[in-house]
């Protein structure tokens, strides 16, 4: 064999080696990536066995699933047949869903929708000419919509996509803060022609307070496309930091303090002198507006209120918390925005202890009474006087306007309707109208033509009552101001004396404070989708 023989069969050896080497590590790579893979799929298995057990077991509470011991269901029993007499014994009629007649029900049970309330003559005509009170449909339990928390979770967290554009206004605040008023508009409007005739218009103005974590749900945005439809214009109103609000200043506004909102207010009446303005709030938003309204009082430019599953007794819902499927969603969700801003509030917070809590009340608790690295402990005040300055019933007394609170007896954020539903509040106050329902959930409220592409009124059953709440108010008020200028003139000319009435305006009132809006104000408009 020669040189040139030899060479090849070493140089075919090496080939055939390498090739073998490369197939062996090959094959070893392969075999790893394969373990690991199955490995990886074993724990996301486990993982997700896990979740849904933990799922399964709180949420069956609210499907109907749990069981009791025969003890403890017969004191709920009780305890709940009990708390069912007292709202039939307030509620001022009761009707069968979806009948539009009156029934009469047995001794203990709660009618499908009530209306509780202190008699009126508003509340009269409001029963009157609101037909969509008594318009909800009922489901059996078979199906998705009867149950509590899958309707809070569709009407919560489930996507829509809204056909619905925002112009956004970013308002300075006399503290330099910044707070954001998202405009909305319907999508084939021209957004420029409407900038420049917004100021002119006479449509009335829907501010809609979302809920106090900032999340712009499905709920609102459903809220915002069938105003547009009826003619209101829609703003919903964004705290500091809240939804891509710029935080100019370490601080965040606190649950119910309503200096914030008050100064959005009278911007937007600086804006839009000549529509009425009506307000709307979601969740634990209602604590703001209300706060609002009680503070204000018959000077808050808002004509009629409504507020979706409300949250009345702050403190205890935020030191029991909600059912923890929904504690932990508000409580991941608030830390993610906050997050954010963790350099900025450093100086002011204990971040360590805020991104290390577990639950909402102390997440509140180390952003307004803890005292931060650069703050005095005099500065702050304990828990309890938190709430006596946030408590959105605290100046409720002072409202002058109707507020219609639609709520849910199987609310599952809401907690136990005979602890959280202070009905004492709407038996005496005149100005306060509670519409419970026994279905809806937390936000929810919906009915089947929802999400049908072949049904032309696809609107949710709350969304429907407050927009005939607020047409009915509106009527009612100009009805009784046609009727007072009427026997007014009747007392002019029948004895020469003048009919002596005072009245008071609920669409027309003087600003609280005489400084020059133009001093307090500066704003830049910007535009997102």
């Amino acid at each position: 064999m020669n040189l040139r023989s030899k060479s090849f069969v070493c140089s075919e050896l090496f080939s055939r080696l390498a090739t073998t080497k490369a197939a062996t590590y090959g094959l070893y790579f392969f075999s790893v990536v394969a373990l690991s893979t199955v490995q990886m799929l074993e724990w996301f298995a486990a993982v997700f066995i896990i979740l849904v057990v933990a799922a399964i077991w709180p949420a069956s509470k609210y499907l109907g699933l749990s069981s009791q011991s025969s003890s403890g269901v017969q004191g709920l029993g009780n305890s709940r047949r009990e708390w069912r007499e007292k709202v039939s014994e307030r509620c001022i009629i009761s009707r069968d869903v979806g009948t539009g007649q009156s029934v009469d029900k047995s001794p203990g049970e709660s009618p499908s929708v009530a209306l509780v309330c202190k008699p009126s003559a508003l509340a009269n005509y409001l029963l009157k000419h609101c037909v969509t009170f008594y318009k909800l449909h009922s489901y059996p339990k078979w199906k998705w919509r009867a149950s509590p928390l899958l309707q809070s979770i569709f009407g919560v967290c489930w996507p829509y996509d809204c056909p619905v554009h925002f112009v956004r206004d970013h308002l300075q605040m006399s503290d330099d803060g910044i707070v954001a008023l998202d405009w909305a508009v319907a999508a084939s409007s021209s957004i420029h022609r409407r900038r420049r005739t917004s100021s002119n218009s006479t449509s009335p103005i829907l501010l809609i307070v979302p809920n106090s974590f900032g999340k712009i749900t499905r709920n609102v945005l459903k809220l915002c496309e069938v105003a547009l439809t009826h003619g209101y214009l829609p703003v919903v109103f964004n705290r500091r930091g809240q939804n891509g609000t710029p935080l100019s200043t370490v601080k965040l506004q606190q649950f119910g303090d309503p200096a914030d909102l008050r100064e959005a207010v009278r911007y937007i009446r600086y804006r839009q002198p000549a529509g009425r303005l009506y307000a709307v709030s979601e969740s634990t938003g209602s604590g703001l507006l209300l706060s609002y309204l009680g503070e204000c009082g018959s000077s808050s430019y808002v004509t009629a209120a409504a507020c979706l599953s409300p949250i009345f007794r702050c403190q205890s819902w935020f030191e029991s918390s909600p059912a923890w499927p929904f504690h932990w969603a508000l409580l991941l969700y608030q830390k993610m925005w906050l997050s954010r801003y963790r350099t900025v509030l450093e100086d002011t917070v204990q971040t360590d202890a805020l991104f290390s809590s577990s639950s909402l009340r102390t997440v509140e608790e180390v952003l307004f009474c803890r005292p931060g690295p650069k703050t005095s402990s005099a500065d702050i005040g304990t828990w309890e006087a938190y709430w006596e300055h946030n408590d959105p019933l605290r100046d409720v007394d002072e409202v002058a306007i109707p507020v219609l609170c639609m709520c849910s007896q199987d609310d599952p954020v809401r907690g136990d309707p005979e602890s959280s539903l202070p009905l004492e509040l709407f038996d005496s106050n005149p100005h306060f109208f509670l519409l419970l329902t026994e279905q809806g959930g937390h936000c929810g409220f919906s009915t089947p033509a929802e999400g049908a592409s072949d049904c032309a009124d696809t609107s949710i059953w709350s969304h429907q009552v407050l927009l005939d709440f607020l047409r009915a108010t509106s009527d009612f008020f100009t009805t009784e101001e046609r009727a007072k200028h009427a026997a007014r003139r009747r007392g002019l000319s029948g004895s020469g004396k003048a009919f002596r009435h005072r009245t008071i305006s609920t669409c027309k009132k003087a600003p609280v404070c005489s400084h020059n809006i133009h001093a307090i104000y500066s704003w830049q408009r910007s535009y997102t989708r």
